[in-house]
């Protein structure tokens, strides 16, 4: 059953616009006449008298926090086109040149003001503006916002794209970690705030209102990390599942059918989706901190947990075996497997063999076809977690993630998620990293010099 959700975007545009709109009737100045929805070549100039208006920051508090406020009200209300053009005046007009910067160091240093002078005069006037808003109702998740459409034009416009860089550095300091509280939602939670668990949820999709109870049972826990100044909308979310053992499929672990087992005989907690929620904080980490707060909480509150680990896609590995094969032909596969081949393939074809039953469908219900296939697919996984790229790092982006949080490759899981994406990412394999608390700080630094940390039974898989 589909979920009878409404939008949840419109709803917080709205309550942008009312925000801006009474802090803006509350000190309002003559600003002329309303932008147009379109933003035509004609009302740029009146645009830009806005932005230097904000700038000049004259007056008292209430007066900037005024004219920021108006300013964003009359973003709000342009259409995308309008929005678009807006984000190009202000990245393109009021980014930082390097003719800019030069002159301001120039000037500086004939000067004698202080260091924090010209770290002043370096700011972009941009994202001097954008800081205005920090102090305005519902202000940070407007900037937060504007930086996710400024990601989205970066990709063809290279002002917007460094606007969007000069930014990071601002929110980072706004989303201090030592700022963010972290919070158990549970089913009694607000409706709201469990439609955006839905709408948010970029790992195993929440398909129906007994698919989210179930998530949400007393034997499930979701953490969330919340921003003081954005008190109704998640940062990111951690969903977890307190079993017994390391869990290794993802549909029996998702199962709203089963029954709900007692948290206090569980000893594994398995983080098994995490989710950014606000893509305008894209390079922003929070789920390093997420799953160490999490696990050090659930080990308070549960002594019998005692082994933290995830239950993790590949999203990279099915697109690596499949280029492997392409490239390497029989090569990629060791003598025996080749041989393993013959009783499905009647002969030996090695590499073309394996890509021809890789295109069967439903290749995985057929038991010869799995019995040759999983050796096969096992050690080419177990080489790809093991074996860094040329930087030092995990060629996989989630294994990159995991590995610099702490954690260690502790198990790969066959067909473990035999859903749709899941046969796409990955030929259905997951894998489960495993944090161990006292080895958290010297498993990272191992990563850090280059080296993944994997448990025996992974290494010697890789090895065939």
């Amino acid at each position: 059953m589909a979920l009878p959700f409404s939008d949840t975007v419109d709803r917080t545009l709205e309550r942008l616009r009312v925000a801006f709109r009474d802090t803006a009737r509350g000190a309002r100045e003559a600003v002329g006449a309303p932008l147009r929805p379109d933003l035509p070549d004609a009302d740029i100039p009146r645009l830009k008298g806005r932005i230097d208006a904000c700038l000049e920051a004259r007056g008292g508090e209430t007066a900037r926090r005024g004219r920021a406020a108006e300013l964003g009200q009359a973003y709000l209300s342009l259409t995308p086109a309008g929005r678009r053009r807006f984000l190009l005046t202000l990245a393109q007009d009021y980014g930082l040149s390097r003719e800019a910067a030069t002159a301001a160091i120039d000037r500086w240093r004939g000067s004698k003001e202080p260091p924090r002078a010209l770290v002043r005069a370096l700011e972009p006037p941009a994202v001097r503006l954008l800081r205005e808003f920090v102090g305005v109702p519902q202000g940070v998740k407007f900037v937060v916002d504007l930086r996710a459409e400024l990601l989205a034009l970066g990709r063809s416009d290279a002002a917007a794209r460094t606007l969007s860089e000069d930014l990071r550095p601002l929110l980072g300091a706004w989303f201090d970690v030592g700022f963010l509280d972290l919070v158990r939602i549970d089913w009694r939670a607000p409706a709201a705030l469990l439609e955006k668990l839905v709408a948010y949820e970029a790992v195993h999709a929440i398909r129906s209102w007994r698919d989210l109870k179930n998530r949400l049972d007393s034997d499930r826990r979701c953490f969330a990390f919340f921003h003081p100044r954005m008190p109704e909308e998640p940062l990111i979310f951690v969903e977890v599942a307190l079993v017994h053992g390391l869990a290794g499929n993802v549909q029996r672990l998702l199962d709203a059918r089963a029954e709900t087992s007692d948290p206090g005989e569980a000893n594994t907690a398995i983080f098994y989706s995490i989710s950014n929620c606000q893509q305008g904080l894209a390079g922003i980490s929070f789920g390093n901190f997420l799953i160490k707060r999490v696990a050090s909480q659930l080990a308070k509150e549960l002594p019998n947990i005692k082994d933290f680990a995830t239950l993790s896609p590949l999203p990279g590995l099915r697109a690596h075996i499949d280029a492997r094969l392409k490239a390497e032909g029989d090569a990629a596969l060791l003598p025996g497997e080749i041989a393993s081949l013959l009783p499905v393939t009647g002969e030996a074809r090695g590499a073309a063999a394996v890509r021809r039953l890789l295109d069967r469908p439903s290749w995985w219900e057929v038991p010869a076809v799995d019995k040759a296939l999983r050796p096969i697919l096992c050690r080419l996984a177990a080489h790809y977690l093991t074996t860094p790229d040329d930087k030092g790092r995990a060629v996989d982006r989630v294994a990159h993630f995991h590995l610099g949080n702490g954690a260690i490759v502790e198990r790969l899981n066959w067909l473990a998620d035999t859903s749709a994406n899941g046969l796409r990412q990955s030929y259905g394999m997951m894998v489960n990293y495993r944090y161990k608390l006292s080895d958290v700080d010297a498993n990272h630094e191992a990563y850090a010099a280059g080296r993944i940390v994997a448990s025996r039974e992974v290494r010697a898989l890789a090895k065939g």
